[in-house]
């Protein structure tokens, strides 16, 4: 059998460069996506290159469902499969309700809730067909507790769960898992690039373990959940938060 194929859907961020690097090391042939408005791609491919690590570009655009479909289709013309989707692209545009815009909602909406369903719809097919397939779409605590002034981001991420338990009770007598990962806060540059005494007076306080989550933590659990020994998992929301939320 050829080598599995992963698709991890904002796959140059972050938390996407960490799910990346290990779905690579587990032995996928591993497939990324970026916007059209990346134009860093080639430098992200060269930097991995250099670590020995070849991974393959995909523009798409996860909020067009046939821009979407059109990157699919790309894909399996070069590989000739899909195995595994990983929805981690994401986007947020925070503001109280009170100022918050209807492009706002739209935009995040589109891609974390609709850009979700569109690579599922385009990619759950090859999966049926040959009877086996992983999708993990990454959540957020904030969906489960909320959060004030993300209204947009929390609703998205509180749907994407719903898709997931739906599309697991349809896929899984066809051997297509479905599950959905909710990190916290996570140690990535977006964390870094706000006001020091808002990430140590208002974020570590609310985490027991008393730090923010590592990518890679996340991207060890997305491994498992991709892997063989979790095929009796589906329709779960995997909390990885550090206590902040329980459920």
């Amino acid at each position: 059998m050829s080598k599995r194929v992963a698709l991890v859907t904002g796959g140059m961020g972050g938390l996407g460069t960490a799910l990346c690097r290990r779905l690579h090391l587990d032995g996928f042939i591993v497939a990324a996506t970026f916007s059209p408005s990346n134009h860093h791609h080639p430098e992200w491919l060269a930097g991995h290159r250099r670590d020995g690590m070849e991974f393959v570009a995909v523009e798409a655009d996860v909020a067009d469902f046939e821009g979407a479909g059109r990157a699919v289709q790309r894909l399996l013309a070069r590989l000739g499969r899909i195995d595994v989707l990983v929805n981690n692209a994401g986007l947020v545009r925070d503001s109280s309700m009170c100022s918050m815009g209807l492009d706002d909602w739209h935009a995040v909406m589109g891609v974390n809730l609709d850009g979700a369903f569109n690579m599922a719809r385009h990619t759950i097919e090859p999966m049926v067909a040959q009877r086996w397939g992983r999708i993990v779409n990454i959540g957020a605590v904030n969906a489960q507790r909320g959060a004030i002034g993300q209204a947009n981001y929390a609703a998205a991420k509180a749907g994407l769960h719903g898709l997931t338990m739906a599309l697991a009770l349809e896929s899984a007598r066809h051997g297509v898992t479905v599950n959905t990962v909710s990190p916290g806060y996570l140690d990535t540059r977006m964390m870094h690039d706000m006001p020091p005494h808002v990430l140590h007076e208002r974020i570590l306080p609310q985490i027991p373990v008393g730090r923010l989550g590592q990518p890679g933590e996340v991207a060890a659990m997305v491994s498992w959940l991709v892997s063989e020994t979790a095929g009796f998992v589906t329709g779960a929301n995997l909390a990885i938060n550090g206590g902040q939320h329980m459920c």
